[in-house]
């Protein structure tokens, strides 16, 4: 869909208090827009889609008790080396 809209206009808001009011989730972010249409069809009573303006842009609501958000640490070179070692070895084993 052409939206006439840049990358940088093209923007995911995430809406939630500290209630047990459902997160708002608006979005442009296809592969996010399709996982949540998922689970909104999967889940009706958890997840539902609230709006959706036509260019693109689609609000849901998801049940807070649903919803996640993970900020994760660098790899340090010891665990990227790690990893690299079990990777070769399985390699090495045809798998």
């Amino acid at each position: 869909m052409i939206t006439n809209k840049t990358k940088a206009q093209k923007t995911t808001d995430i809406y939630f208090d500290e209630t047990s009011a459902p997160v708002v989730i608006r979005t442009h972010n296809t592969a996010l827009k399709k996982r949540l249409i998922a689970f909104a069809e999967k889940f009706p009573d958890l997840c539902r889609l609230t709006d959706d303006d036509e260019f693109g842009y689609l609000s849901f609501e998801i049940d807070k008790k649903r919803f996640t958000y993970r900020i994760t640490e660098p790899y340090t070179e010891e665990r990227k080396a790690l990893a690299r070692a079990k990777m070769n070895e399985i390699n090495k084993q045809g798998g």
